[in-house]
Order: C-alpha cells, then structure tokens, then sequence
C-alpha cells in the first residue's frame, strides 16, 4: 500500500515518474472531448472517497473527473456529512471507511488529522491539502514548468509573499527535483523553521527576482481569515505584490504562476497574470492531470 502524504515522504524516483505518467496521459487526450473516459480504465470498478473538510473548487472538480475519466466512481463528503474526529475518532472513520472504497483523498486542516488517516486506512490516502503542505499542487506545477522549460533542475524559483502551505511543498520540491528556491516576503510570514535549509530568503523582491525562471505567488488572505487580519496581510504583502516591474527583473522568458483562486490586483496584477510569461490556467489543468498519476502510483495500476 502506497500513501501519497508529501513530496518529501515520496522518493524522488517515484515523483519523476509520476510527472512523466502525467504527461503521457495528458498527451494521449489530445483531440479528444473533455468529457470522454481515458482508452485506458486503470480505475474501472475502483471507489474513491474524496472528503473535504476544508472547502474546494479545483481539487474537488479535477479529483472527481479524474477518477471518472479513468472509470472508476467517486464518493464526495463534506465537513459537515463527516464531522472527522466529533463523536467518531478519525481512526474509526480511517478503519470503517477502508471497508468500502479503495481510496481516499482527504483535503482538511490540521496534519495530524491526515496521518491520523493514513496510519488507521487500509487503503492508500492521497493529501489533497492541509495546513502545513499542498504537494498536488506542487506537482502540478513542477509538470507545467517542464512542458513550458525542460527540467526544472537546476532552475531558479522565486516565491514572492506569504510563507504558507503552498511554499512548504514547494521547499520539498526544490530538495527532490534539485532546483534553487527563493522566499522574498516579510519576515513575520516567513516559513515554518522546519523547512529552513531548503531554501534562502532575499527581503528584496526585486533582487529576489533578478534572473528567475519562474515567480510564483499566492493569495495573500484565507477565505477564513478575520477583517483585521487581511487589513494586516495587506499592509505587510503590498510591497511583493507581482506586478510587471517586478516580472521585468526576472529572464524574459521566465513563467508565471499562482495556484488560484487570486485576488486580482492583491497579490499579482491582472496585467501579469494575463500576460505572455503567465501559465495559470495550464497550471490549474494540470492538477487533473497530475493528479490522475497520483492515483495511478498509489493503486500501483
């Protein structure tokens, strides 16, 4: 049984071939209608369970058709249909739920209620996001990056704001695709300690950005953040905000990207987010994609 819990508890063989999965099963759907299932069915007569605590549009949308679009069937719950660790601990919800589906993909709030599954599931569990880490995403991005550039290796990456969960994976990232990270951002939004080594920090962004590949940023609120804490946010990010000042310190040719959902104007410009370097959407696509080989390494199918 495989988990798929974070890019630095996956070996880097395994994530390589897990991009390289990704794409030949993008690339084999060229021409086809989105709606259309894969000509191969790895997930025919497979369940999945797909629970999130913790709302979503991209990874809910790109998991569900994943799944159906590689034959299998999805079983979506939510927060309140499951109330994880009230009244059932999440060890009998991991043991009970393991009896019916083959896997489950769980995007909640705290890790310890993400190991806390993978170590009571007797199906493999996917980490669709916590508090701490976003890796899915992150491999989504290392595979948009390749198809733009080639090997990420030994590339540039410079992450403008908030040291946040997105970051962390892609400071595991950096260690196993071996490519040079940097964190410009405030020092109270700097990353957790645990991450350091994995990354340097220049406060400058227009240094920061001098001669990257890729600039990368994130919202600079959460839909759950009180009034007063996205006034602060604001006060502190409004300096490495990505506008095309700052882009135009980066290679010409280098990419832009940002999960999504955005605050237009916030934390990047609509005129970079728009523009020629900006690989947003491809990126958001790819999360199906990357996701699907995700499934396929952790099902071994």
């Amino acid at each position: 049984m495989t988990h798929f819990l974070d890019i630095d508890t996956t070996p880097a063989d395994d994530l390589r071939k897990i991009i390289a999965n990704a794409q030949a099963m993008k690339d084999a759907r060229k021409g086809k209608p989105k709606g259309t299932m894969d000509a191969e069915q790895p997930l025919e007569g497979q369940m999945v369970a797909l629970i999130f605590e913790k709302p979503s549009t991209r990874t809910r949308v790109s998991f569900d058709v994943g799944v159906r679009q590689m034959g299998g069937q999805t079983m979506v719950l939510s927060g309140t249909d499951m109330q994880l660790g009230h009244g059932e601990t999440i060890a009998d919800t991991a043991r009970v739920l393991s009896r019916y589906v083959d896997l489950i993909m769980i995007r909640t709030f705290e890790e310890q209620t993400l190991l806390e599954m993978a170590e009571y599931a007797s199906v493999p569990v996917i980490n669709g996001l916590t508090n701490r880490t976003h890796p899915c995403q992150i491999m989504a991005d290392v595979m948009t990056f390749e198809e733009h550039q080639g090997s990420i290796k030994g590339k540039k990456v410079v992450w403008s704001g908030d040291g946040n969960n997105v970051f962390a994976s892609f400071a595991h990232a950096a260690k196993q695709f071996d490519f040079d990270l940097v964190f410009t951002g405030p020092p109270p939004l700097d990353p957790e300690p645990v991450l350091d080594g994995l990354y340097t920090i220049v406060r400058d962004p227009h240094e920061a950005v001098h001669g990257a590949d890729l600039v990368v940023t994130d919202t600079w609120v959460s839909m759950h953040d009180p009034q007063s804490a996205r006034e602060r946010r604001h006060n502190q990010l409004r300096g490495y905000q990505v506008n095309d000042a700052l882009m135009g310190k980066a290679k010409d040719d280098a990419l832009f990207m940002h999960c999504l959902p955005a605050h237009r104007d916030d934390e990047a410009t609509s005129s970079v987010m728009d523009g020629p370097n900006s690989v947003i959407f491809d990126e958001a696509e790819n999360r199906l994609h990357a996701q699907k080989a995700i499934m396929r390494y952790c099902l071994g199918v």
